[in-house]
């Protein structure tokens, strides 16, 4: 007779795979993708090490899914912060300030996110998600162009651009190094990122929002 795996077996089987997810979330978020070690998953998640691997084929498979559903959470929030009222050139100061202000506000999550070493299954999927933010920031400034807010120019290159240049810019701010030396002072935040704000729009439009 042929097993059947029963609901109860499944509801628990997804609940450790849920556990080990936020448990290794948990890791990352506390000292990037170099700190989440699988023992160390495998004592917050309560399982056993092996469990980890009935559920994720390798630890860079686990590291994938933990990208791709931590990014796709941010990729939501600049969604969000595009949907305000307003012309297109008010809608990407918006989206841009919004991306750098959470970056900053978790230095360690935006660090592994944006610029920490990793896997190369981590690493493609961190080309597609910077492609998800270009699509963004393309159809912003499609419309922006519609309606005269923003010059003629090539969306696609104008996106890539925007994307480029937020991400470099925070990299220093957020690197381990340089947020364990610095003082935390909003101030030194607002500066930084009213500064990248003006920088991307300056190159969209030619002069400052």
């Amino acid at each position: 007779m042929a097993y059947r795996e029963t609901e109860k077996m499944r509801q628990r089987k997804a609940q450790a795979r849920q556990k080990i997810i936020e448990s290794t979330w948990e890791c990352v978020a506390d000292g990037g993708f170099q700190s989440a070690r699988v023992t160390r998953i495998a004592g917050l998640a309560g399982v056993a090490t092996g469990t980890i691997y009935r559920h994720f084929e390798s630890r860079e498979d686990l590291f994938a899914e933990i990208f791709r559903l931590a990014t796709q959470r941010e990729v939501d929030k600049v969604a969000e912060a595009l949907a305000i009222t307003g012309n297109a050139v008010q809608r990407l100061d918006h989206a841009l300030r919004h991306f750098a202000q959470r970056a900053l506000k978790g230095p360690m999550k935006a660090w592994a996110l944006i610029a920490e070493p990793v896997d190369p299954k981590v690493e493609e999927e961190r080309l597609a998600y910077r492609r998800a933010y270009a699509n963004l920031f393309e159809q912003a400034i499609r419309d922006g162009i519609a309606e005269g807010t923003i010059p003629d120019q090539n969306t696609r290159l104008a996106a890539t651009c925007l994307v480029g240049a937020i991400s470099e810019a925070l990299v220093g701010p957020l690197s381990p190094t340089q947020t364990s030396e610095l003082p935390d002072n909003d101030n030194n935040d607002n500066e930084l990122v009213d500064t990248i704000v003006c920088f991307c729009l300056r190159g969209l439009t030619g002069t400052r929002s």
